[in-house]
């Protein structure tokens, strides 16, 4: 697929004509769900994906939704996979394993709205006797734009944190389903998190089969966009997951099958957001160095934002534009962090970082699967915001 300006084309071209030969060579095959089946995403809704989704071929038994339809099993053929030589040894197909167990999912409560009844009932009466109505569809077009922005190479951002429990699977979930709710092109999440990663959970898997070690020994140059979405996890709206495990222990990701992945899959997906490992750990620095933007995740804490800040200071010592690059997400996980967030921002912009906070949201911190029309208003604009403000960096670094 070539990587020129006109990139997005080619990559709709695959999915349509793809989808549609698929169909003819294996008529048992599945079709996929409509785009946008599912949860909608953050913020104002945006145009409605491309109406092709990419066919799933049969080695992905993984779909996340109980109304995906499932392919059948894969049979043995003489090539060895998608974009394989014939003759050629067919790699080991990993037994799919589900995200929760069974017994385990009854566990979970029923989730709960990100903010009470009554805020939300006030916020109504506030949007009805004011004008603040026509500024949020004002600002929400405005941001809608920035992230519809063509690409003509796929754009990687980066998501990383200091220390476990800051919140940075959160945001690196929120990130991809406002992208793929957004933008017109496929877009991919990543996890670089192999130790027990809870992204699929956050996204809503069902199941994992092929993680990112796994991929790393399979992709190659001449796959269309057809066969490399047969390794993933597809979600709404023209999502697609590549889990870094399968939620075992020990799992690994060296440095090496994480650079193959990343420069292999680039060229197919508009953008492509990492959830990483907590720094200073080795993929990790890697793949923020790699990335067109970066973002930072910390607790709203005054010792979140004191390890932050001195992470930042080290950053400002690299080349210029990887602090330019950097937003820094502050989250708030209780209602009242007992921290001045004013302070605290004009503190770590003084770096040359930008400053987001995401704010208390009931939904997000009990955890589980992220159901975002039960987010707070204001963490699905503040989500956008810091799509949008992310998306412009990536642009700026080509």
């Amino acid at each position: 697929m070539p990587n020129g300006d006109n990139w997005q084309s080619d990559v709709l071209r695959d999915l349509n004509g793809g989808a549609a030969s698929a169909q003819g060579a294996q008529p048992g095959a599945g079709a996929q769900p409509p785009a946008g089946a599912g949860a909608p995403a953050p913020g104002t809704p945006g145009p409605a994906p491309h109406p092709q989704q990419a066919h799933v071929p049969p080695q992905t038994q993984n779909a996340p939704y109980p109304h995906t339809p499932q392919p059948p099993q894969a049979q043995a053929r003489p090539s060895a996979g998608p974009g394989g030589p014939a003759g050629a040894a067919r790699p080991r197909t990993p037994d799919s394993r589900p995200v929760v167990e069974k017994d385990l999912v009854a566990a979970g409560l029923k989730p709960r709205h990100g903010e009470s009844l009554t805020a939300r009932a006030l916020r109504a009466v506030r949007r009805t006797v004011s004008s603040s109505a026509a500024r949020e569809v004002a600002r929400s077009t405005a941001t809608a734009e920035v992230l519809q922005q063509a690409v003509t190479t796929g754009r990687q951002i980066a998501v990383t944190s200091i220390r476990g429990g800051a919140g940075k699977t959160t945001v690196a979930a929120l990130l991809g389903t406002t992208y793929a709710h957004y933008r017109h092109d496929p877009t991919l999440l990543i996890e670089a998190d192999p130790a027990l990663g809870s992204l699929p959970l956050r996204l809503g898997a069902q199941s994992l089969r092929w993680t990112t070690g796994d991929v790393a020994g399979i992709v190659e140059p001449q796959m269309s966009l057809l066969d490399v979405t047969g390794y993933l996890v597809q979600l709404p709206d023209n999502a697609w997951l590549l889990p870094g495990s399968q939620g075992q222990i020990g799992a690994m990701l060296d440095l090496r099958s994480y650079e193959k992945v990343m420069v292999s899959l680039r060229r197919y997906f508009g953008v492509t957001v990492v959830d990483c490992e907590t720094l200073p750990a080795e993929v990790a620095r890697v793949a923020l160095s790699a990335a067109q933007a970066r973002v930072l995740v910390a607790p709203a804490t005054l010792e979140g934002v004191a390890s932050t800040y001195a992470v930042l200071e080290w950053v400002r010592g690299l080349p210029r534009h990887v602090i330019a690059g950097t937003i820094v997400v502050l989250t708030e996980t209780a209602p009242h962090t007992g921290l001045d967030l004013d302070a605290a921002t004009a503190k770590l912009t003084a770096t040359g970082a930008g400053v987001h906070v995401l704010p208390y949201d009931r939904h997000l911190a009990a955890g589980g699967t992220i159901r975002t029309e039960l987010l707070a208003h204001a963490t699905r604009q503040s989500a956008t915001q810091l799509a949008a403000d992310v998306f412009q960096l990536s642009q700026k670094r080509r």
